[in-house]
């Protein structure tokens, strides 16, 4: 009995001692010790994380200073940035631009080299009238188209000169086109008041050209590019004399200069067959940006019957 009792205290006390020594570990295990590695702390630089988790949102917005970016840089005087001439950009390499040219003029002339033995155009008065009357009192001449149209007037006292001259312009001063036919009547007056009327042969306009500040006018009859059935193909082999002549007067104006080549003739085909067929031709031959040549077709019902070209150039 004696034993059976020690045998239960000592139970008791091992039980007891069990439970005040292993339940607190029990407890310790289930609580996670602070770690302070995993803090941020604010003002302090270099903290790494081994591994990091975000819960909520998948936008993380991160705001910081940038310096302001100031160029203390002068685009003028900027090395590389300076501005050169042509001469000096085409001077930076090896090209040879001379010597082709000079092998070539030896065996074939350059289309825009001037060409003063052409005299196509003719300047001042292109038509001269000489009335030899005398004992006049008064006087007056007048110049009329082929629809009898007054296209220019001349009058005065006393005998009219040796000679009268006319540009080719009307009275409002517009250039009249050559390949018309025109007629002068010259009225006289004695000192009684007789009149007399003296009536010229009929005449046309030769090529000519209107040369002011503002513009240059090459007036000319379409038939001097050859015939209509052949024109295109004419021009195309061999620019003819007048063109050559017109590609020489306007390569001494400045290259910026507007060409403006108007055609009139008594259809819309013919008028357009003419423009085209001058602007090839003369295109080749002139010095400078070629697009600025612009092509006007007029239709008139009393046009000369080959058509008239009037290249007009802007200053």
């Amino acid at each position: 009995m004696d034993t059976a009792l020690k045998r239960f205290k000592l139970t008791a006390i091992l039980l007891f001692m069990f439970i005040f020594t292993v339940q607190p570990n029990v407890a310790s295990s289930q609580e996670a010790p602070p770690d302070s590695a995993m803090a941020l702390k604010g003002g302090e630089e270099g903290t790494a994380f081994g591994s990091l988790t975000i819960e909520g949102e998948d936008r993380v917005r991160i705001e910081f200073d940038r310096p302001v970016l100031s160029l203390d840089l002068d685009p003028v005087n900027a090395p590389g940035l300076d501005w050169d001439n042509t001469w000096d950009v085409l001077g930076r390499c090896s090209i040879d631009f001379i010597s082709p040219l000079i092998g070539l003029s030896a065996t074939q002339r350059s289309p825009y080299m001037p060409r003063p033995w052409f005299e196509e155009f003719s300047t001042g008065d292109v038509v001269r009238f000489r009335p030899a009357l005398k004992n006049v009192d008064r006087w007056k001449m007048t110049i009329a188209d082929s629809r009898s149209r007054t296209v220019a007037e001349f009058e005065g006292k006393g005998n009219p000169p040796d000679e009268l001259g006319w540009d080719g312009r009307s009275i409002e001063g517009n250039p009249m086109p050559p390949g018309l036919t025109y007629s002068y009547v010259l009225e006289a007056y004695d000192r009684a008041g007789n009149k007399r009327n003296f009536v010229g042969e009929g005449f046309q306009l030769p090529s000519y050209q209107i040369q002011s500040d503002e513009q240059l006018i090459l007036m000319f009859s379409a038939d001097e590019l050859g015939a209509a059935s052949s024109r295109m193909q004419a021009v195309k082999e061999a620019p003819p004399a007048i063109l050559l002549d017109a590609a020489s007067r306007l390569n001494q104006l400045a290259s910026d200069r507007k060409v403006c080549i108007e055609a009139t003739a008594r259809t819309y085909n013919n008028a357009k067959s003419i423009a085209q067929a001058v602007a090839q031709a003369i295109g080749p031959l002139l010095l400078g940006d070629t697009s600025l040549i612009q092509q006007v077709t007029r239709v008139e019902k009393d046009a000369p019957a080959g058509g008239t070209v009037a290249i007009i150039v802007s200053r």
